[in-house]
């Protein structure tokens, strides 16, 4: 070996020790940034030495995807367990203390002790406030649950505007990426930058990755939608001034294409748009169908009946704008529980009697059940809470199945909310834990170990003395030569 190609291989270890030390010392900087993939030197090594031909970016395709996955799952299941805490505590405060179940069984013992004492009038009094109670918990629940709705619309609203700009930033760092690469240019750092866009954008939909030349790439969402395709595709939505009972709000549009809502307590929503879909309708659309049947079958308890059977059921302590008729047995009325309220003739407060309670007549003297207008009366009390504890048939279509009381339907209201409730805090613990699995798995394949980087650096500093030590000794031979020649 010639001086000079001696002399060569040295510089060239030197400008490539320089080189990866610069590397190393970029890793060991980004040790703490998630989304900052390792990089290393490729070196290929020939006559004249060796030769760093470009920077390596650490990655795990599979690893990544698997992420993504598990970070949408993870994070619809919690926008639904939040959400859902939200719900309950506006609709039944805390520890169901206004749930119209507990407000209810109040009711039932205040008429158990009206029953007792029927001459009392304050203990009529009692009654009738027991049950205004239970309507203003219906009332209150219902305007709760369409203001949660809407709630749920303006930050659905705030998040399709957060992933359309998201989708926007993932278009420039893309085409940075493509003409980079057809350039030759290093990407690595631009690569970075769309793999923390895609752990975003998963956070609000699900997406599957389409890899194209030149390290181009599409997106797609979990139901077919296409999300990026050169270009961002709209996503779009239309939020509704004031929700309805019974009435769906308007979807999500990616491209066109309505976003599928999750289902079940264990979310299928992926993402946090598709588990907002979700509560705003399903579950929240739910409830409020059990607080309407609930208040159907309230008024169906206390309607007054002819005790000659010739004239139909009126409503009677419960009324609605549909009275003096009574809801139809088994049909949900959407809206019901925001329309209940206390039958003016028996409310003191409007000038009524709360002894109609135990004397009939609210609708007219056809209806009095105490003709003899004894003080002691109780029959028809007693029918009342024979009633609220008979089976009744209640509409499917809100969720609950079965021909049973109002009391039981009204405690099974809370069983069904607190039932899916517990679902969704058991399903984010689990898909918390397999994100946590992927997440590590992905940060040890492809993040950044202080301990290897040290010691990578401890190997570089080795190999610049051992080039610094040659380039002196072909420095020193030269010298001795041109002495010679001298």
């Amino acid at each position: 070996m010639s001086l000079t190609t001696a002399l060569s291989i040295a510089q060239t270890a030197l400008l490539n020790t320089s080189r990866q030390t610069s590397i190393v010392s970029r890793n060991i900087s980004e040790a703490n940034n998630p989304d900052y993939a390792r990089r290393s030197a490729a070196i290929v090594t020939s006559m004249n030495g060796s030769h760093i031909t470009q920077i390596r970016r650490a990655t795990s395709e599979v690893l990544f995807r698997q992420n993504l996955a598990a970070l949408s799952s993870v994070v619809g299941q919690d926008t639904m367990l939040g959400a859902m805490n939200s719900l309950n505590l506006a609709v039944n405060g805390s520890d169901n203390a206004t749930s119209p179940a507990r407000l209810i069984g109040k009711f039932q013992e205040a008429l158990q002790s009206y029953s007792a004492s029927p001459s009392n009038g304050s203990i009529a009094e009692n009654a009738v406030e027991a049950a205004r109670q239970v309507v203003k918990a219906l009332n209150n629940g219902t305007t709760a649950i369409q203001s949660f709705r809407s709630d749920m619309d303006r930050q659905i609203l705030g998040a399709v505007g957060e992933l359309n700009s998201l989708l926007s930033d993932f278009e420039q760092v893309n085409r940075e990426i493509v003409s980079g690469t057809q350039a030759g240019r290093d990407v690595n750092d631009a690569l970075d930058q769309r793999d923390a866009l895609l752990k975003k954008i998963s956070e609000f939909v699900p997406v599957s990755v389409v890899p194209r030349a030149a390290n181009d790439m599409a997106l797609v969402t979990a139901s077919g939608a296409m999300l990026f395709d050169v270009v961002p595709r709209t996503v779009t939505f239309d939020p509704v001034a004031g929700h309805s009972a019974g009435v769906d709000g308007n979807p999500i549009r990616i491209d066109g294409v309505p976003l599928p809502a999750g289902t079940g307590g264990n979310t299928s929503a992926s993402g946090k748009l598709a588990a907002m879909l979700q509560m705003r309708d399903d579950v929240a659309g739910g409830m409020q169908a059990q607080l309407d049947e609930t208040a159907r079958g309230l008024i169906a308890a206390f309607s007054e009946k002819d005790p000659d059977g010739i004239l139909a059921d009126a409503a009677g302590l419960f009324t609605w704008p549909g009275a003096p008729a009574v809801p139809a047995d088994g049909v949900l009325v959407d809206g019901l529980a925001g329309l209940i309220s206390i039958n003016a003739a028996m409310d003191s407060t409007a000038g009524g009697n709360p002894h109609l309670l135990r004397d009939g007549g609210a609708n007219g003297a056809d209806y009095i059940r105490n003709t003899e207008g004894g003080a002691g009366f109780t029959s028809l009390l007693i029918d009342y809470q024979t009633r609220l504890e008979s089976p009744i048939a209640f509409d499917n279509a809100a969720g609950l199945q079965g021909t049973i009381s109002v009391v039981t339907y009204s405690e099974e209201s809370v069983s069904w909310f607190e039932g899916i409730r517990q679902s969704a805090q058991r399903a984010v613990e689990n898909k918390n834990a397999l994100y946590v699995r992927t997440d590590a798995a992905l940060s040890n394949m492809t993040g950044v170990n202080i301990d290897e980087e040290l010691t990578l650096l401890l190997d570089l500093e080795h190999s610049y003395q051992a080039s610094a030590r040659l380039m002196s000794t072909v420095d020193a031979m030269l010298g001795a030569l041109m002495d010679a020649i001298r």
